[in-house]
Parts: structure tokens; C-alpha cells; sequence
């Protein structure tokens, strides 16, 4: 218990920058290094601009003055005292400054959060869609028999459970996807947009931020030419011009829109809002920006939203890479550091990328 509440003091003094310079970078080292201290951050920080849309505090003590006789706290607070957790942590840190309606709102409504992983990046409620594409219900068409009978590789015979979409990080084979698309995957393969496939090894998962980093092991894959991508670190600006490449179907998908909002569903943090048609199998694709920056991976929809969908941050893939021991990897992963997309037009960027964006089949 008194370790929770340390933290949420050394989160908060940070958020207001009441830290010493030297105390504030060995915080950043710590969320660099710890990935249960980041998320943590990112989810007290989302709980502070919950409370502050509820009202100023000095409001709320009116109304608390008036009926908080009415409300027995100590009683409540004793049913948490036996399982000490953030949330209860973070009940009797702010129960004081609350009032009575608003407390029992926000309470509640923070169980139902954490009930439903709402804080959790890979678990949303009922009006947010993963898109993974369910390839059980989905009859194969000719061109993809064709390829299969054609195809020299070791791909399993049996029809794919799900697939989504992959692109490379490293031209020796390593990609990213979603973690969501290959949860509780036996196999999986990768398909590029000449219909081959290959042999892949999942090396790191974040569920947290829905980050899977896959290696492709099969012996016939060749190493590709430099990427051409780069992987933007900074925020990208509302209304900016992006575009995604995909395979919500068996052949590779372009779309196109704008960036509509600095976070994801439900105010997530690490993500943007973008306004995009997308289907699932684009779950695990790139989100573009008009100069031919990464900024993002398509990760999921809003179900009751035209257009609204959602993806992970680039900076937070970059920073699931950079947490990845090289010393545990058979070959190194060196993200490329020179865009040789940005003075090309749309369709010649598209071209360009199209070897290194696969379709990513998973089979359980």
C-alpha cells in the first residue's frame, strides 16, 4: 500500500514539475526501462483528466459540505483496506476534495474501467473492434487457391484462423504487428504482395500497448533493399494529411484521411484517432503521414462511429523496440533513419512500399 502511494507522489510531482531536473530524468529512465512503471504513469494521468472534467475541486467541496454527513466514507474505504490496490489507492488520495454525486460517479465508473480493461490499450468495451480479419468465415477465393498450389513455401494447408497486416522494421526480416493479431497463435506466417509466405517467430509482445515484434526464420527469404519509411518520434498535428496500407482483404489496400484527434477510444493517451475506413485484417498496419513517416499502427474501430478508427503512437512501438535486449535476438534490428519517400507523390510511395508491407496469418 505505501509503496502505491510513493509512486502516485513521485507520478504527480512529475506531471507538475515539481522534481529537480536530475530527479525528472532518472524518472524518464525508469519508464524507459520499467514497462509496468510507464503504463502506470499513463494510466494516473488519464485518471487526473477524468477528475478534472468532473469540475474544480473547490466546487466540489461545496456540495460535499453540504451532504457529507449523509455518506459514511470510512466504511467504504474499510472494504478496500483488505485489498490494497491503484485504484483504491487513488479513492482515499482524492475522496476528501470530492463531492458525494460526483465521487460515487467517478468510483464507480473507475471500477467498471478497470473491470473492462478501459485503461488497458489491448482490451476495450463493447464499442471498440479489433481488426483482426476472421479468415474461418471467409471462403477463399481462386487467386488465393491459385498461389497456395503455386506457392514453394512450408505454409500450412489448413486455412489461416486470422490474419491482420504487418511492415518491416529492419530489411533482415524483423516486422511489427498487432500483439492482438497473434495472441495465442500455434503459427504464424507472413504473406508478401507476390503471394509468398513465410516461416515467423514471434521475438516481443507488449499487450499493453498491443505491440508484437515478429522475425521471419524461413530459410527462403531474402533480405530486402533499405526501408524506405522512417519512424516518427514527435506528436503528428490534428487535421495532417494520412494514409494506410493493408490487407483487410487478400490483396493489399489502400486508405486515406486525417489525423481527427491527439488521442484514441476513451481518451487513450498512446493513441491517435484517425478518419479512415478500415476493415478487419488492417489491424497491424502502417498509418502514414503525407511525407512517408511511420506515425502510427492501425490497431482498431469505433463501432458506433463512421470512420473513427485508432492507432498506437510511433514513438511507443520505438520505445517496445529500444526495451528489446540484442543480445537475446539472432540478428540485430536496425530501424532506418533516412525517409527516401518524401519527395515522392502518393502513388510513388505506395509503390515503393508495397515489399514491405505483409499480410500476417495466424493458425491455432
Amino acid at each position: 500500500m505505501k509503496s502505491e502511494i510513493d509512486l502516485i507522489k513521485r507520478i504527480e510531482a512529475y506531471y507538475s514539475h515539481e522534481m529537480t531536473a536530475e530527479e525528472a530524468l532518472a524518472f524518464e529512465e525508469d519508464r524507459k526501462t520499467n514497462s509496468a512503471l510507464d503504463h502506470k504513469v499513463i494510466a494516473h494521468l488519464d485518471f487526473l483528466k477524468t477528475l478534472k472534467s468532473f469540475g474544480e475541486v473547490n466546487a466540489l467541496r461545496v456540495a460535499l459540505n453540504q451532504i457529507h454527513d449523509e455518506l459514511d466514507v470510512d466504511s467504504l474505504t474499510e472494504e478496500y483496506k483488505e485489498t490494497p490496490t491503484l485504484l483504491s489507492v487513488l479513492w482515499v488520495r482524492y475522496r476528501k476534495n470530492l463531492a458525494v454525486a460526483a465521487t460515487v460517479a467517478i468510483f464507480m465508473t473507475l471500477i467498471t474501467l478497470f473491470s473492462t480493461g478501459q485503461f488497458n490499450s489491448s482490451e476495450h468495451g463493447s464499442n471498440y473492434s479489433e481488426l483482426k480479419r476472421d479468415m474461418e468465415n471467409i471462403k477463399r477465393s481462386q487467386t488465393a487457391l491459385i498461389r497456395n498450389i503455386n506457392s514453394t513455401s512450408k505454409q500450412p494447408k489448413d486455412i489461416s484462423q486470422y490474419s491482420g497486416t504487418g511492415f518491416i522494421l529492419s530489411a533482415n526480416g524483423y516486422l511489427v504487428t498487432n500483439y492482438h493479431v497473434i495472441k495465442d497463435a500455434d503459427s504464424v506466417y507472413v504473406q508478401n504482395n507476390k503471394g509468398e509466405s513465410f516461416k515467423v517467430e514471434t521475438v516481443y509482445v507488449d499487450p499493453e500497448f498491443d505491440i508484437a515484434v515478429l522475425h521471419i526464420k524461413d530459410t527462403t527469404f531474402k533480405h530486402l533493399a533499405t526501408v524506405p519509411y522512417t519512424f516518427k518520434k514527435s506528436n503528428s498535428d490534428l487535421g495532417e494529411d494520412v494514409y494506410t496500407i493493408g490487407y483487410p482483404k487478400d490483396d493489399v489496400v489502400y486508405g486515406k484521411g486525417y489525423l481527427s484527434s491527439s488521442t484514441g477510444f476513451a481518451g487513450d493517451s498512446i493513441a491517435y484517432q484517425i478518419s479512415i475506413p478500415v476493415n478487419p485484417g488492417n489491424s497491424g498496419g502502417p498509418l502514414m503521414d503525407s511525407k512517408g513517416n511511420v506515425i502510427g499502427i492501425v490497431s482498431g474501430k469505433q463501432t458506433q462511429a463512421d470512420g473513427a478508427a485508432f492507432a498506437v503512437k510511433s514513438d511507443y512501438l520505438m520505445r517496445a523496440v529500444n526495451s528489446i535486449s540484442q543480445d537475446s535476438l539472432t540478428q540485430k534490428i536496425s530501424v532506418n533513419k533516412r525517409n527516401t519517400l518524401a519527395g515522392l507523390n502518393r502513388t510513388q510511395q505506395i509503390k515503393k512500399m508495397q515489399d514491405y508491407i505483409f499480410m500476417v496469418k495466424v493458425y491455432n
